[in-house]
């Protein structure tokens, strides 16, 4: 018993030390990917990475997006543009703003 608890002990620790920051950096990265509201209204055009999808949305990580003001990205998100639809009325200005920040962060990856 004692053999197995000493086992534990050494798991949680090397966990503790060396995976739980890693696993908690890469949620970081994915705040994108990993919003609801991105999964949700986003994902099924811009593809469940925002890498883009074929025929449909393209890249949130692309030089073009990059080069997009905070403004534009909002604008884009709430009024719409070319085949992409308005979600001014869908979400919340908090919920776009979320969104627009997690593009510009995933842009500097």
């Amino acid at each position: 018993m004692r053999c197995i608890l000493k086992i534990f002990r050494i798991y949680c620790a090397v966990f503790s030390a060396f995976l739980l920051p890693a696993a908690l950096a890469q949620t970081s990265e994915n705040g994108l990917t990993a919003n609801p509201v991105f999964q949700t209204n986003c994902a099924k055009c811009h593809g469940k990475t925002a890498e883009g999808r074929h025929f449909a949305g393209p890249s949130l990580r692309s030089e073009k997006t990059r080069a997009m003001s905070e403004e534009d990205l909002r604008n884009m998100i709430s009024n719409g543009k070319g085949h992409m639809p308005k979600f001014g009325a869908k979400l919340s200005p908090a919920e776009i703003d979320t969104l627009v920040q997690q593009i510009k962060a995933a842009d500097q990856k």
